[in-house]
C-alpha cells in the first residue's frame, strides 16, 4: 500500500516539472495598446486668485460711529452711491453753534459800521445838534457886540465876553465830535470782520464733516469687500469697501516654475470655483509670468489672466481652480502615458513586432492626464507594451493581449 503511494506521488511531481517547464517555454501574455490619432488638448492644472481689473476704495475721510448701513457685498452700485452714514451729531452741533457766531459777528459789525452803539451814537448826536446851535447864537451875539462896539453902544469886555462863548462852544463841538470817532477804533471794525471770516470757516467745516459723514461709492461698479455694520467705529483713512468693475476680473494663475515654458500669451484659461459647482468663466492670458516666487512649498511664477465675468458672481479674494490650455493639436499620433517608459536616460515604448517586443525610442510632444502627443518612432495602428508587474525587456518573446 505504502508502495503504490509512493508511486502515486511521484507521478504527480514528475508531471508538475513537466508542466513547469512547459509553461516557462510559453511567451508570458502582455497587455497592449494602439497608436492612434486624435485631437490632443495639452492643459496644465493648477490654482489661482481672482483680482478686480480696475477698482477703487471707500474710505473714512472722518471719525465717527457707523449709524447706518445702505448696501451689502455683492451689490452694483453707481458713482456716488451712499454706502454708509456715520453719527453725525457733534458736526451738526458744531454748525449750530458756527451759525450763531456768524450771526452775532455781523450785528457787532453793523454797530461798527454804524459808528457805535445806537445809545451812545444817539446821545452824542443830540449834544452835538445842541452844541451846534449853541455856537451859531453865540456867533450872532459876537458879531452884534463887535458892531455895537464899533458904534460905541457896547463895552469891549461885552464883546470879549461873547467871543470866549463863542471859543467854549467851538471847544465843546470838537471834544463832541472826538468822543463820537474814538466810539469804535479801526482795530474794532477788523477784529469784528476776523470773528464773522472765523465763524464762517468753522461753519464750512461743520458743512464739510456733515456730507463727509455718508460716505459714498467713488466709481460704477460691484461692492466685492465690505463688512460694515451699525456701530463700528471708523478713524480717519479706515477701508469702508471696495468696488470694482467685474465685466471681467484678472486672475492670478500660479504656474509651477517648470511648466512656465509651457504658458503663452493668449492661451485659452477655464475658471471653475468650488463654492459654485459647475460654474465655469473662460479667459486668456493676459500676461506670463515675470518672475518666480516661493508660494508655500511650491516655485511659481504668477501668470495674469482676464477671465470674462457676465454675471458678477466671480468675486475678487476667490481662490480658485485654473486650467491654461497650454497647446491643442489636431489629428495628433497619440499613446496611453501608460505605455512610455525610460531606460538609459532615453524615452521609449516597447514595440510589438511579430510575436516579440522590441525598444524604440520616441519624441513626444504636447500631453493631457492620460495622453501624450508621439512626433517620431512609432506609427498610427503600431500595437506598445503596457504596464507590467514583468521585467519586459527588448527582443522578448510575448503572447499580445489587447483589451
Amino acid at each position: 500500500m505504502i508502495r503504490k503511494t509512493v508511486i502515486v506521488l511521484v507521478i504527480v511531481a514528475a508531471g508538475l516539472i513537466i508542466w513547469s517547464f512547459a509553461r516557462k517555454s510559453e511567451a508570458p501574455q502582455v497587455r497592449f495598446l494602439k497608436v492612434t490619432r486624435q485631437t490632443l488638448t495639452s492643459t496644465l492644472e493648477t490654482n489661482g486668485k481672482v483680482e478686480p481689473v480696475l477698482w477703487a476704495s471707500a474710505r473714512a475721510s472722518v471719525a465717527g460711529t457707523v449709524e447706518k448701513v445702505f448696501v451689502e457685498r455683492g451689490q452694483t452700485v453707481t458713482k456716488g452711491t451712499p454706502l454708509v452714514a456715520l453719527d453725525t451729531r457733534q458736526a451738526t452741533a458744531d454748525l449750530a453753534a458756527a451759525n450763531a457766531k456768524i450771526a452775532q459777528g455781523v450785528a457787532e459789525q453793523q454797530t461798527v459800521l454804524a459808528g457805535g452803539r445806537p445809545g451812545e451814537v444817539a446821545d452824542i448826536d443830540s449834544k452835538l445838534s445842541r452844541a451846534r446851535l449853541d455856537l451859531e447864537t453865540a456867533q450872532r451875539d459876537y458879531d452884534s457886540l463887535k458892531r455895537l462896539v464899533a458904534r460905541q453902544a457896547a463895552t469891549r469886555k461885552e464883546a470879549a465876553d461873547a467871543a470866549e462863548t463863542l471859543k467854549q462852544d467851538q471847544i465843546q463841538i470838537e471834544a463832541l465830535q472826538q468822543r463820537r470817532a474814538t466810539l469804535i477804533a479801526p482795530a474794532d471794525r477788523a477784529s469784528a470782520q476776523a470773528r464773522i471770516q472765523e465763524a464762517r470757516a468753522a461753519a464750512d467745516l461743520a458743512r464739510a464733516n456733515l456730507a463727509l459723514g455718508v460716505i459714498r461709492s467713488p466709481i460704477d461698479g460691484t461692492i466685492y469687500q465690505f463688512d460694515m455694520h451699525a456701530g463700528t467705529y471708523l478713524n480717519p483713512g479706515d477701508l469702508v469697501a471696495n468696488i470694482g468693475k467685474l465685466d471681467q476680473v484678472r486672475v492670478i494663475v500660479y504656474v509651477d516654475d517648470v511648466d512656465l515654458g509651457r504658458v503663452a500669451k493668449d492661451m485659452p484659461v477655464l475658471i471653475t470655483w468650488d463654492s459654485l459647482p459647475g460654474r465655469q468663466w473662460r479667459g486668456r492670458v493676459d500676461k506670463p509670468a515675470t518672475q518666480v516666487v516661493s508660494l508655500g512649498t511650491r516655485q511659481v511664477g504668477e501668470v495674469s489672466s482676464i477671465v470674462d465675468n457676465p454675471d458678477h458672481d466671480l468675486l475678487p479674494g476667490t481662490n480658485i481652480n485654473a486650467e491654461v490650455e497650454s497647446g491643442v493639436v489636431q489629428n495628433a499620433l497619440t499613446i496611453s502615458k501608460e505605455a512610455v517608459r525610460r531606460h538609459n536616460e532615453q524615452t521609449g515604448v516597447l514595440l510589438l513586432q511579430g510575436d516579440h517586443i522590441v525598444w524604440r525610442p520616441v519624441e513626444l510632444g504636447v500631453s493631457t492626464l492620460l495622453r501624450a502627443q508621439v512626433k517620431t518612432g512609432v506609427e498610427e495602428g503600431d500595437a506598445v507594451a503596457g504596464p507590467s508587474d514583468l521585467n519586459l525587456t527588448g527582443g522578448m518573446k510575448v503572447k499580445p493581449v489587447f483589451r
